[in-house]
């Protein structure tokens, strides 16, 4: 009996692939069968080889599930799947039929492999420059770790084609260890997580001494840092001694009378590494003369000698008081100010300026020898590698009772107004107390960074408006408007200009700067943000610095009924060069805080011109320093 041939029609092809589950070396396949069959093909190449694999997925499934392993991490891979139908003949007229049909290359990806190792290029007391090596190429990584308990994620593309990645990590806390998580990205996909901690160098210790134990000791004490430090290390005369982060002091014995001791202090931070340590702080230290003279038998002869020169300074200060020719004043009654003033010129002078030399950064300073030293200048938020775009001329300067109380920068310049309103905002700051005019004697001293009319300005992500002006005869109050493009955020911060202020001299009397310090303490007080006031001149450092440690020695005069005014221009110093520039204005400063104590009114006027100077209560202001 003669029977037809049964035919079967091509299969179908799958309608999708999906992937379960991958690693750095499988992948994991799933698919729904094509009309119940159960026999697949799947072709593919590693390492320029090509694979088969013949699939029979198991009975009573209605889906394939098959995992393709030896597999290299980060590799991108082509299959081809197949469905297979197997043709049957009758046994008279044998014959075979496979019918199979491609369908649409699909891509998948296994998960990238991890960095191997991280290191630590550089660290400050905020930030710290990651490198790695890339992996297979990858460009593309994202770091996770935590600030203040708030989780941080950064996504990285490096672009540089370097065989590296660098990347800076900043806005972190001084003194800090910190746990990070690095994952390399291919194509969405993230590999398991490289973890790794760094640290943050801990805060500078800024220090000073006083006199001890007739000589033969020395009283050291310093400010308490703001941030983390585990211990700490002083060295005087050959000696070292250990600090505690929970002491402000300590008395160092074995010295000599009469004389003066280099001393160095550092803090330090144990990491599970080696101990991170601050930039070394060194200052000298004078001890006092009476362990000389004690016990000497000429010790009565040199009293009465003293005695006798104390009677003549007395005598002959009255005669300064009661002198009129004004040439004769500055010569004698001044001499104590000018060696005073002269004895803070070395402050802080050995301390490092390399970001500021650095040759993309000399365009932004207004003068070659007034520069920010490293370890206290403000810094841009920036994503670059390098730091190029995270100068800026200016320094954080400690006030009564906060360490970054105040930004001391430099007039902008037409090509840093950008950044001067960058650090505006990033620094979250509500005033900006200026202290010279935009032009004097012809001289452009400071770029006008505010716009004349009510007409908006743009600089880079940030729109400036100006909401009103004040005039008064000495100064102008201004209200700004920020506002931010990217979030439309608006802030508003207020303008303290000060008008009557020639460079490198002093104003012409004291009541008008007293009174113009009021306004801005006033506004410091009654706002009550703990973000910094920008105060700046020209250079930003002989203005600027006598108008800060004028707010401050008011604040320590009104608090503690006493001032140290060269003990503090000596720590502004610290922080940056020249603060309190001329001998007129430290000598202007002591007669601001004299006449401070004056009731309203009394003040002296006009004693002041910017050539000639008349030193007032001379007895009365030495007493002060």
């Amino acid at each position: 009996m003669f029977l037809p041939p049964l035919c079967f029609s091509a299969p179908e092809n799958v309608a999708s692939v999906s992937v379960v589950t991958q690693n750095t070396s499988s992948l994991t396949l799933k698919w729904d069968k094509v009309n119940g069959i159960s026999t697949y093909k799947l072709q593919y190449e590693v390492n320029g080889a090509p694979v088969t694999k013949d699939i029979n997925a198991a009975a009573g499934e209605t889906f394939v599930q098959h995992v393709v392993s030896g597999l290299t991490d980060g590799t991108e891979y082509n299959f081809t799947l197949f469905t297979v139908l197997y043709g049957v003949s009758s046994s008279g007229f044998s014959f075979s039929a496979e019918y199979q049909l491609t369908m649409s290359l699909f891509h998948l990806f296994s998960a990238p492999g991890n960095v191997e190792s991280v290191s630590v290029v550089t660290q400050n007391t905020s930030s710290l420059t990651l490198r790695w090596d890339k992996v297979n190429s990858i460009s593309t990584y994202k770091l996770e770790y935590e600030v203040n308990g708030a989780p941080v994620s950064e996504d990285i593309n490096d672009a540089t084609g370097e065989t590296f990645v660098q990347h800076v990590v900043s806005g972190l806390t001084d003194g800090t260890q910190y746990s990070f998580t690095l994952f390399t990205v291919l194509n969405g996909v993230s590999s398991s997580g490289f973890s790794f901690s760094a640290a943050t160098v801990p805060p500078s210790i800024f220090a000073h001494c006083s006199y001890w134990g007739s000589g033969y000791s020395a009283l050291i004490k310093w400010d308490q840092p703001v941030g983390v430090w585990t211990t700490g290390e002083l060295t005087i005369n050959g000696k070292t001694v250990t600090l505690n982060p929970d002491e402000n002091q300590l008395i160092v014995d074995g010295l000599q009378p009469a004389k003066t001791y280099k001393v160095s202090v550092n803090s330090k931070l144990e990491t599970e590494a080696d101990p991170l340590k601050s930039e070394l702080f060194i200052f000298f230290c004078s001890t006092d003369n009476r362990g000389v003279i004690g016990g000497s038998v000429f010790g009565v002869l040199l009293i009465v000698v003293l005695i006798c020169v104390i009677v003549f300074l007395i005598k002959f200060l009255s005669f300064c008081e009661a002198e009129v020719d004004h040439f004769a004043l500055v010569s004698f009654c001044g001499v104590s100010f000018s060696a005073s003033s002269q004895s803070l010129a070395p402050a802080g002078t050995n301390q490092t300026q390399k970001a500021a030399t650095l040759p993309e950064n000399r365009g932004k300073n207004r003068f070659t020898n007034i520069l920010p030293y490293d370890w206290s200048r403000v810094k841009l938020n920036t994503p670059t590698p390098n730091n190029i775009l995270d100068y800026i001329n200016a320094n954080y300067l400690p006030g009564y009772s906060s360490s970054k109380e105040y930004i001391a920068c430099q007039g902008p310049l037409p090509n840093t107004v950008g950044d001067f309103w960058r650090m505006v905002w990033e620094q979250k700051v509500k005033r900006i107390v200026m202290v010279t005019n935009c032009v004097e004697a012809g001289r452009t001293k400071c770029e006008q960074y505010w716009p004349e009319d009510r007409s908006p300005c743009a600089h880079g992500n940030l729109i400036v408006s100006k909401m009103s002006e004040e005039r008064e005869s000495n100064w102008v109050l201004r209200e700004f408007k920020v506002k931010h493009m990217k979030d439309s955020e608006e802030r508003t911060v207020k303008h303290f200009h000060f008008t009557a202020w020639p460079d490198h001299g002093v104003p012409q009397g004291t009541e008008v700067l007293i009174r113009f310090r009021g306004l801005v303490r006033k506004h410091i007080e009654s706002e009550g943000s703990k973000a910094p006031t920008v105060v700046h001149c020209s250079a930003g450092v002989g203005r600027t610095g006598t108008i800060i440690a004028l707010d401050v020695l008011l604040q320590q005069l009104q608090q503690e009924r006493a001032v140290g005014i060269n003990s503090f221009v000596y720590k502004m110093r610290q922080h940056r060069s020249h603060m309190v520039q001329t001998e007129s204005q430290y000598v202007f400063l002591h007669q601001c805080i004299m006449d401070s104590l004056q009731p309203p009114g009394v003040q002296e006027e006009n004693v002041y011109e910017n050539g000639d100077l008349m030193y007032v209560n001379a007895t009365a202001l030495r007493q002060l320093r």
